[in-house]
């Protein structure tokens, strides 16, 4: 049996990539750039800040653009690989959670169905505790509704 179950999502190594920056005087449009960013002062004392100068700007037409058709496919395939290592490692770590998991309800007796009737969707979950309350319930009401002496009595 497992002894502890993590459901947390696997640590992920985060590199510290702060680096100090000078910073220009206001006045004076200059252009700092580091290995990652780029910073240009303005005359009023603002600053724009390019945190990847290398990278082209998407040219989208509205707010809910799919960034994907205006990504380049190389880029494409190296976010969907990421992703794919992560959600293969975030599986694999919670498999014995998963494990033991399925285990616990097939010790208690469940069973899991996938249903379309009586619709698409319906509960295909049964226990036996529910199939013992059910027949206790259907021993007991008998008794009431149909005695023995019968459903109704009469007198002459």
């Amino acid at each position: 049996m497992v002894d502890s179950v993590d459901k947390s999502l696997p640590n992920v190594d985060i590199e510290d990539k702060s680096k100090e920056v000078e910073v220009a005087v206001p006045g004076t449009e200059e252009v700092i750039t580091t290995d990652e960013t780029e910073i240009t002062m303005d005359d009023q004392g603002g600053a724009e800040i390019s945190f990847d100068p290398k990278a082209e700007a998407l040219e989208s037409k509205g707010h809910f653009d799919n960034l994907a058709e205006l990504m380049e496919d190389e880029s494409l395939e190296e976010i969907g690989g990421k992703l794919f290592d992560s959600y293969t490692e975030y599986k694999e770590s919670r498999a014995d959670w998963a494990d033991s998991y399925r285990e616990g309800l097939n010790l208690l007796g469940f069973k899991y169905e996938r249903r379309t009737e009586p619709f698409k969707g319906a509960s295909g979950v049964t226990h036996p505790v529910l199939a013992e309350a059910v027949t206790q319930f259907q021993a007991q009401a008998y008794k009431e509704l149909l005695p023995a002496d019968g459903p109704v009595r009469a007198k002459i």
